[in-house]
């Protein structure tokens, strides 16, 4: 098997693990990743992201599939999260298509997509029926990640 796959691999084996020290393991010392919930992360923010993910994690499963090398550097795949949105108590199955660049046995890029509106209505319900399409809802998504974000990283460093 090909390093590059090797280490995808490895990566989402410890994500349905909620193994967030190992999935940290697999990126490089500064990396830049980017979702539509987030939005751009760099450095340790990427791995405080999982390791945040992984501790509030509930009811949580995951799949990965077609695992495609691009070239040396780039490659894809596919996972399904399911989980209970722990604001709203609400079941969410999130289908996200992951785009990863590795450089040195490291993930030094990583893009998570997926569709906001899809999420945003199993995650909230009505409001985000209503509302997850727009530029308002979607901002107001990311202020609140990120600020939990902010305050996990925070609560670590004391």
């Amino acid at each position: 098997m090909n390093p590059n796959q090797q280490l995808i691999e490895k990566f989402y084996t410890a994500f349905q693990q909620l193994d967030a020290q190992t999935m940290k393991s697999c990126y490089s010392d500064n990396p830049i990743f980017n979702d539509p919930v987030f939005g751009i992360l760099e450095g340790e923010e990427v791995g405080a992201m999982w390791e945040m993910l992984c501790k509030n994690a509930r009811d949580f499963s995951l799949t990965y599939s077609n695992i495609q090398l691009l070239d040396e550097e780039y490659a894809t795949c596919h996972w399904v999260a399911s989980y209970t949105f722990s604001k709203t108590g609400r079941k969410v199955v999130n289908r996200i298509k992951a785009h990863v660049r590795i450089q040195d046995g490291k993930i030094t890029e990583h893009s998570d997509l997926f569709d906001l509106w899809k999420w945003s209505r199993q995650a909230l319900g009505l409001p985000g029926w209503i509302l997850g399409w727009s530029g308002y809802l979607k901002n107001k998504i990311r202020i609140n990640a990120l600020d939990n974000l902010q305050k996990f990283i925070a609560a670590k460093k004391n």
